[in-house]
């Protein structure tokens, strides 16, 4: 949801923090007056998602969760992926404070298509660093919250340690994909049976 910055508006994103973002997602569902809230978050965006989520209060229906991070309190994306981080820094450092897009390489072993993997690469855009740095900041726990949690098994089989705590909450479900991180790509039909499945079950 980032905006694009008014001195470059057509080569480069904003750099907005993930809480910023999670109250553009908060100021939406006001705005539009919704109830029965199915929030969905990939990837980066598990973050902003999973603290709108608990912000949102009983307008919240269900989060998902696709093979995604989420939120810690106090915890950014880069300080919960310690590995990572050198790589990702460097890339920003290299790329004026954005995370650089995707390449073909990144997406390779994901079981996706060769047409699948340039439609990805071609769409892709950087990624603003200040929402990679940004602590999450959550008011109650977010193993209360009704969430699944979609594991795609080919980006990794068990989930991360964050988690795994989490879905030991009655309130939490894990349903794993026989596919990689983008199975919006990969397997579209059998996402989207999913999501319109926890959609019915709220």
């Amino acid at each position: 949801m980032p905006s694009r910055c008014p001195d470059s508006p057509t080569s480069r994103v904003c750099r907005p923090g993930s809480r910023p973002t999670s109250q553009d997602i908060m100021g939406e569902i006001e705005r539009l007056e919704l109830r029965d809230v199915v929030l969905v978050g990939h990837s980066y965006s598990g973050i902003p998602v999973g603290q709108a989520a608990e912000r949102i209060g009983d307008r919240l229906a269900h989060v998902v969760f696709v093979d995604s991070n989420v939120p810690v309190d106090g915890e950014s994306f880069l300080s919960a992926w310690p590995s990572g981080r050198a790589m990702v820094e460097a890339s920003m450092a290299a790329n004026d404070g954005f995370w650089a897009p995707l390449t073909e390489a990144d997406s390779e072993g994901q079981g996706l298509t060769d047409e699948q993997i340039a439609r990805i690469v071609a769409g892709a855009t950087p990624h603003p660093g200040a929402t990679l740095s940004e602590p999450a900041v959550l008011e109650r726990p977010l193993g209360g919250l009704p969430a699944t949690y979609i594991k795609c098994l080919l980006d990794g089989d068990e989930p991360t340690g964050d988690v795994a705590q989490l879905l030991k909450s009655e309130h939490w479900r894990l349903v794993e994909m026989d596919t990689g991180h983008w199975p919006m790509f990969s397997q579209p039909r059998e996402l989207a049976r999913i999501l319109l499945g926890r959609a019915g079950a709220s």
